[in-house]
């Protein structure tokens, strides 16, 4: 794992960058998934500031032994998301213990797209019911491609920009905690791992973030918002990489 010297500097929240983040994702050739025999879901990449060194403890309870069903070398994590914050950053949440399906697992904000919605308008609604967030349609700033799961959804992902002091109220039923996460994270030099499962001959893609690693769906589509958006390395696809068991049901 990187050690905290050896990692980027955070990038600053400015205007530079959303131009960056939307000229970038206008210029990548999206691939759409067919949601046919699938349920469809949108989740939310909500780029928005964050201050240096304030997420030094992370509360969350945590299995025993820690990451004890991740794949791959896992020695010296703890699967704590601390010391991440910084600069531009986005939020992702650590799911509730009580949910039905993937407790406690990482995720971004978001959930299944209702009759009449469009994707935008479900990941907008979700940052509102998740997070007490409420962003205008104006905060939308553009989509990556859709990732489909093991689980049987069609994820789409749509990048959310927000302004100023971003005031956030989880909601206890579904988020456990919700961090900060600078996008600096997502350019460390150790990013992304690869292991193999003897379930699959498709690569497990991890993003150590943390003391911890996000795997697919949202490691896959965190690592193509930082090729596509932040590097501008437009049609670069993440849709061949795998999911670790866990997260099949």
């Amino acid at each position: 794992m990187t050690s905290p010297a050896d990692r980027p500097e955070p990038i600053p929240h400015d205007d530079e960058l959303r131009d960056r983040l939307v000229r970038n994702l206008a210029r990548h050739p999206r691939l759409d998934a067919s949601t046919e025999g699938r349920r469809h879901a949108s989740v939310a990449i909500v780029v928005c500031d964050s201050a240096t060194g304030p997420d030094t403890d992370d509360p969350a309870e945590l299995d025993d032994p820690p990451m004890r069903d991740v794949p791959g070398d896992v020695a010296g994590l703890t699967d704590k998301m601390e010391n991440v914050s910084g600069g531009a950053a986005f939020l992702l949440c650590r799911r509730a213990s009580r949910m039905s399906s993937h407790a406690r697992q990482w995720a971004l904000p978001g959930g299944r797209v209702d009759a009449g919605e469009t994707v935008e308008e479900t990941a907008r609604r979700e940052l509102a019911e998740e997070l007490g967030l409420e962003l205008s349609t104006s905060s939308v700033i553009g989509r990556l491609d859709d990732f489909t799961t093991r689980s049987g959804y069609v994820m789409s992902a749509v990048v959310l920009w927000a302004d100023g002091q971003t005031v956030l109220v989880p909601n206890p039923a579904e988020v456990a905690n919700v961090y900060r996460v600078g996008l600096h994270e997502l350019c460390r030099a150790d990013s992304p791992r690869f292991v193999t499962i003897p379930e699959s001959d498709r690569p497990v893609i991890q993003i150590p973030l943390g003391g911890s690693l996000i795997h697919a769906p949202t490691g896959a589509i965190l690592h193509q918002f930082r090729r596509v958006a932040i590097d501008g390395h437009h049609g670069e696809r993440v849709d061949h990489y795998e999911q670790p068991v866990f997260a099949w049901k």
